[in-house]
């Protein structure tokens, strides 16, 4: 399983860069950060290491955003606000797992860290 999500009060480590492939070499279906062409064990666990780090951070990173945005479409200040069945449809998340990313959402942008919430990912 990831590590937990780093908070505001902690720094976030650097991962490695995540080059964008050109689209033919992105085609072929074997290629994978030029990955395949790494014949040293050592260095291809080296760079799929950090790349595996890179997808977890950066994914954490997302589902962070994707509550804030959650939050803010259901905040009820906004009249054209979305309930939690309409953000769940939006997102393909079940009603339960949008209920509790606005809430997770709403502490994020409140700077609520560590208060016994659980990252609902």
């Amino acid at each position: 399983m990831a590590e937990p999500t780093p908070r505001r009060h902690e720094p976030r480590l650097r991962p490695a860069p995540l080059l964008f492939e050109p689209a033919q070499v992105a085609a072929d279906p074997e290629h994978f950060f030029d990955l395949e062409s790494i014949d040293d064990p050592r260095a291809l666990l080296a760079r799929a290491t950090e790349l595996t780090q890179a997808f977890r951070a950066a994914a954490d990173r997302a589902v962070e955003f994707q509550a804030m945005a959650a939050a803010q479409l259901a905040d009820p200040r906004r009249f054209d606000r979305l309930t939690h069945a309409d953000i769940a449809a939006q997102a393909e998340w079940t009603e339960d797992y949008a209920k509790k990313m606005v809430e997770f959402g709403r502490d994020l942008m409140r700077g609520v860290e560590g208060r016994g919430h659980v990252d609902p990912v």
